[in-house]
């Protein structure tokens, strides 16, 4: 790094740190480990509806978040999934995970620490939960389901607006 460079970086009020790195006080979000809780698939009409969904296939999603504390700053987050496929002829397949991630939170203040665990964390997870609904249907003999990005602020807002603890709803 050039000299000149150096007088670029911001720096706090002794000089030779960035303003707040030394005294903790910056907001943080750590994950700590994420893993699949539950799982579940079924396919009780293999292998007639491998061969084809029938006539006018449905598919129904709906997800639900839920978080807690399990420690000093650290917080538990877990996203329900549940995809139902059906047809006139019946079930193709249903698929519920819950994937749960642990995160390490500090100095975060209060009121933000909700949104925090109910938005910021699911959106962290969801690559992940997405991938491994994917895997799970594509090894179920189907072709994989590939879920749409899910907009966790605003199911929280919608939450919210509803005057409810949890933040669930169904993505469009």
């Amino acid at each position: 790094m050039a000299e000149n460079d150096k007088e670029n970086i911001p720096k706090g009020s002794n000089g030779d740190a960035p303003a707040g790195a030394e005294d903790g006080s910056k907001a943080q979000l750590n994950v700590l480990a994420q893993y699949v809780k539950d799982l579940s698939f079924e396919s009780p009409g293999a292998p007639q509806t491998l061969q084809g969904p029938g006539e006018n296939p449905q598919l129904q999603i709906g997800v639900n978040v839920n978080a807690g504390p399990r420690g000093d700053d650290i917080y538990e987050t877990v996203v329900h999934l549940e995809a139902h496929a059906k047809s006139d002829a019946g079930v193709i397949y249903n698929v519920e995970l819950d994937y749960g991630g642990l995160f390490r939170i500090k100095n975060v203040p209060e009121n933000m620490l909700q949104p925090v665990l109910f938005v910021d964390c699911p959106t962290l997870l969801f690559p992940f939960l997405r991938r491994a609904i994917a895997d799970v249907v594509r090894d179920g003999g189907f072709p994989p389901l590939m879920l749409d990005p899910i907009d966790f602020g605003r199911l929280y807002a919608q939450n919210l607006s509803k005057g409810g603890d949890a933040p669930s709803g169904q993505p469009n």
